[in-house]
């Protein structure tokens, strides 16, 4: 899939003032510091698509790219962030699950897990959480050039076995780096297999 035309269309704190279902639609999400902004410009090849900023947790809306002018990019709030209180992590969480619930033409969930580190306990609970309500998701170990091939490996291994404890069968994972531009055209390919798959 060439990337012919991508742009920023709206921020919502509310989902059912989301763009009218009428596209598919691909949504990031991870813990902060992921490396989410800098994934979502790597593979849309645009460098300020997604605002990547020093304070890690500023996305808090939910914002929509129009990608091709024929399907959605959903750039989402992270989750496990420490500086934010509970109050607001309680109305967030609720954004993000109404969301994730409600949307119907939400093809796959992209969730960002960082190589470098073992699994947190949030994202397991998260990546379970999406199983349990059947959400199609898919696995994205960021920040690949950081590690060697061996921890990489490892890394991945570590995640399949953690997940093998409650999943019978695994997502899709993707290794990616934005700086290598690692990961990019399999992440592509997926969407436009996914697209491809539910049009017919």
């Amino acid at each position: 899939m060439e990337i012919t035309a991508a742009e920023f269309l709206v921020s919502n704190t509310d989902v059912t003032k989301c763009p009218s279902p009428n596209m598919p639609e691909f949504a990031f999400i991870g813990r902060s510091n992921v490396g989410k902004s800098s994934l979502i410009n790597m593979v849309t090849q645009r460098k300020n698509l997604a605002k990547t900023s020093s304070t890690p947790g500023k996305t808090q809306t939910i914002n929509h790219f129009l990608i091709n002018s024929s399907w959605y990019l959903v750039d989402l709030p992270g989750y496990g962030y420490a500086a934010v209180s509970k109050t607001k992590k309680a109305s967030w969480s609720q954004m993000i699950e109404t969301y994730l619930r409600q949307r119907e033409n939400l093809f796959c969930t992209f969730v960002l897990i960082d190589s470098r580190i073992e699994p947190q306990k949030n994202d397991i609970e998260f990546i379970n959480w999406l199983g349990k309500q059947q959400i199609p998701l898919a696995l994205v170990l960021t920040k690949g050039d950081k590690i060697t091939q061996a921890e990489l490996g490892k890394s991945k291994k570590n995640i399949e076995m953690r997940l093998l404890k409650d999943w019978e069968e695994l997502p899709p994972i993707f290794i990616t780096s934005s700086e290598k531009m690692r990961g990019r055209e399999e992440i592509l390919a997926f969407i436009e297999k996914a697209i491809s798959q539910n049009h017919h």
